[in-house]
């Protein structure tokens, strides 16, 4: 069964799985990228090619989401996936299902400072960014020639869609919001015992919390330590600059100019006052 870990790009979806990789698939939790290779993402063009699905051909994946999580879900064991798709329903066909999925980690970030690292992630203006983030688009896929071959398009949507999607799973008790802010900041110990907590009575399994591990992790996973091990040894998911840029020192005050602030403000103002951001 799928724990989703879902977000809208540039959210700190890495840093969940980073902390999620170290504690569960490690033996002293810590930190390395070839963790990372334990949490997929979905979707990937390799899953529904081997069902002989033509990726080629959109509206036949998008019909196929479900089969294809049929085809590797495990009822008794749980599969983390990373994902920046929005819970959408296409034509009566469903992102996923409660068949397949236990629940959601959805983790947010204020959308002003998002703008900003997804233009340095891309190399792409700030103006085209807040546009996509506002008006939504794809990413990844056959459908876009940048983009690497294992990646289907994923169906991001706009900032505000993607965010109020997975809200679905809360109506059901299997969903946890977790701020970026919050789990960078010195609540961060606070926050991921509340994920282990969450992940633990999804599979509805006695927690006993590894303090020696949780230490590690934390520890391993900070933010300077992530960006070193970036420059000393690379890191495969960046693209065009390197991933890790500024992280919690991203302060979209100093950088995002006037005008795609007011835009952001004015688009996403319902949810940014929700989440305290306005």
């Amino acid at each position: 069964m799928i724990i989703w870990l879902a977000s809208y790009p540039k959210s700190g979806n890495t840093l969940l799985r980073s902390l999620l990789s170290s504690y569960f698939f490690s033996n002293n939790g810590i930190f390395n990228f070839k963790l990372l290779d334990n949490i997929k993402q979905f979707p990937l063009n390799p899953l529904f090619q081997n069902l002989g699905i033509d990726i080629k051909d959109q509206g036949e994946v998008i019909k196929n989401y479900i089969k294809v999580q049929e085809s590797f879900v495990k009822k008794n064991e749980v599969q983390f996936l990373k994902t920046h798709s929005y819970l959408f329903n296409i034509h009566n066909n469903h992102f996923t299902n409660l068949k397949n999925s236990l629940g959601v980690i959805y983790i947010v970030r204020d959308p002003r400072t998002v703008a900003i690292s997804y233009s340095n992630h891309t190399n792409t203006s700030i103006d085209k960014i807040t546009d996509e983030m506002i008006n939504g688009w794809y990413m990844g896929g056959v459908l876009n020639s940048e983009s690497s071959s294992d990646q289907t398009v994923t169906y991001s949507s706009s900032w505000e869609k993607n965010y109020n999607s997975w809200k679905s799973f809360d109506a059901v008790n299997k969903y946890l919001l977790i701020k970026y802010e919050d789990i960078v900041s010195e609540k961060k110990e606070e926050i991921f015992i509340k994920i282990l907590d969450f992940v633990h009575y999804l599979d509805k399994k006695k927690f006993t919390l590894d303090k020696n591990k949780l230490k590690n992790v934390l520890e391993t996973t900070r933010f300077e330590k992530v960006q070193s091990l970036e420059k000393s040894h690379g890191f495969p998911e960046a693209w065009k600059n390197d991933f890790f840029y500024k992280g919690p020192n991203n302060d979209w005050k100093k950088t995002l100019d006037f005008k795609n602030q007011q835009k952001i403000e004015k688009s996403f103002s319902k949810e940014m006052k929700e989440l305290g951001y306005i």
